[in-house]
C-alpha cells in the first residue's frame, strides 16, 4: 500500500476553478475528447465508465506571473494574476461538432493530441496541457484526449483497464481530427503512451495505414510501458510515424514504483541500455540529468525548466530538418 500511495505523485492534487480573464494575462485554448462528465470532473475511482466521449472547447487563462515548467493552481479563492484558471468553456453536442468549430478558430491542418496518464483528472490534465502548450509556443489546434482514469492514486489496476477500454474512443478521435487528410502528432504521458501504443496497434491490425499515416510524429513521456512489451507492439504497428521520441530518465520514482506494482518489470521510461529498443525506429533521450527533483522526476521534459529549452531547440530543429536526431540521446546537466 505504501507504493501506491507514494505514486499519487503521478498527478497533483489540485482542483481546477474559473476565474475572469484579464488583460495581462496570457490565454490557451483546448479542445476535450472526455470519456468524463463534464458536470463531475474529479476523480472517478469505481464509478460506471462512459460509453460515449463528450466534446467542449475551455479557455485556460495563464497568469503573468507564471514560471517556466510551473502550473500554478489556484486554491479556494482563485487569482487570475497569479493561478490558472478557467476563463470560458463551451461544450458541443459531437465530436464532429468540436472538430468544425476546431477548424473555423485555428485553420492549420495539424493537431497536437495530448493523452495523460494515470492517477489523473480531467483538470489536472487540464491545465498541465496549457502550461505545455504555454512553455512551448504550441499555436496548432490542441485537442486533451482525457481517458476514464480513477484520478486516485489506488486505482493503478482500474487505469490500466481503462486503458484498453478507450482504445475505440481514442481511434475514433483520431480518424475524427484526421478525416480529411489533417495531421496529428501524438504526445502521451506514462500509461497514456500505453494507450497511444495499443490505438496504434489496433489501427494496424484492422489495416488502416491511412490512419496511420496521418500521424505526423509521437513523443512518448516516461512511458509506463514494459520494454518487451512496447517492442512487440512496434512490429504490429510497422512503419512507426516519424519522428518517434521516447523521453526517458534513470531516476524516475514514480516508475520505479510502477516497476514494484507490476512485479519488479522494468518500464520503457527508465530504460538504461540502448539495446532495450535496438532495431526499432525511435529516437530515446535520456533527461536525467536535467531533473529537478520535482514530480519523483516523473515530467522531467515539461516541468523543469532547463529541460524545456532543450526540446524547444529539438523542435525547432525536427522542424528545420537540417539535421538527423541521435538514436541515444543522454543530455548533459546544464551549467
Amino acid at each position: 500500500m505504501a507504493c501506491v500511495v507514494l505514486l499519487g505523485g503521478c498527478g497533483e492534487r489540485n482542483i481546477v476553478r474559473t476565474g475572469p480573464p484579464i488583460p495581462e494575462a496570457k490565454s490557451q485554448t483546448i479542445y476535450v475528447a472526455a470519456q468524463r462528465d463534464f458536470d463531475d470532473p474529479g476523480p472517478s475511482f469505481g464509478g460506471r465508465r462512459p460509453t460515449e466521449l463528450s466534446y467542449a472547447r475551455i479557455t485556460v487563462g495563464i497568469p503573468p506571473s507564471h514560471k517556466t515548467g510551473n502550473v500554478e493552481w489556484p486554491d479556494e479563492t482563485p487569482d487570475p494574476s497569479t493561478d490558472f484558471v478557467v476563463t470560458s468553456s463551451r461544450r458541443f453536442p459531437s465530436g464532429e461538432a468540436m472538430r468544425r468549430d476546431l477548424r473555423a478558430h485555428q485553420g492549420q491542418r495539424e493537431t497536437v493530441l495530448f493523452i495523460h496518464g494515470y492517477n489523473n483528472t480531467m483538470g489536472q490534465a487540464l491545465f498541465r496541457f496549457a502550461q505545455i502548450k504555454e512553455d512551448f509556443g504550441v499555436d496548432a489546434p490542441s485537442v486533451l484526449f482525457s481517458w476514464a482514469s480513477a484520478g486516485v492514486p489506488s486505482g493503478y489496476a482500474y487505469d490500466r483497464d481503462s486503458v484498453l477500454y478507450a482504445r475505440d474512443d481514442l481511434e475514433a478521435t483520431l480518424r475524427g481530427l484526421s478525416r480529411d487528410g489533417e495531421k496529428v502528432f501524438i504526445l502521451a504521458h506514462p500509461m497514456g503512451a500505453q494507450l497511444a501504443m495499443e490505438t496504434m496497434r489496433q489501427a494496424a491490425i484492422r489495416g488502416d495505414r491511412q490512419l496511420l499515416s496521418r500521424i505526423s510524429g509521437v513523443a512518448l513521456m516516461s512511458p509506463d510501458i514494459d520494454p518487451q512489451l512496447f517492442r512487440r507492439q512496434a512490429r504490429a504497428i510497422g512503419q512507426l510515424p516519424q519522428p518517434f521520441f521516447i523521453f526517458i530518465s534513470r531516476e524516475d520514482r514514480a516508475l520505479d514504483i510502477a516497476s514494484l506494482i507490476t512485479g519488479r518489470k522494468p518500464r520503457l521510461g527508465g530504460i538504461r541500455d540502448p539495446r532495450e529498443v535496438a532495431g526499432l525506429d525511435v529516437h530515446v533521450v535520456d533527461f536525467t540529468a536535467l531533473s529537478n527533483g520535482e514530480g519523483l522526476n516523473h515530467s522531467i521534459p515539461v516541468s523543469s525548466a532547463s529541460a524545456v529549452g532543450v526540446v524547444r531547440g529539438m523542435i525547432e530543429k525536427a522542424e528545420s530538418g537540417v539535421a538527423a536526431f541521435e538514436r541515444y540521446l543522454v543530455l548533459p546537466a546544464q551549467p
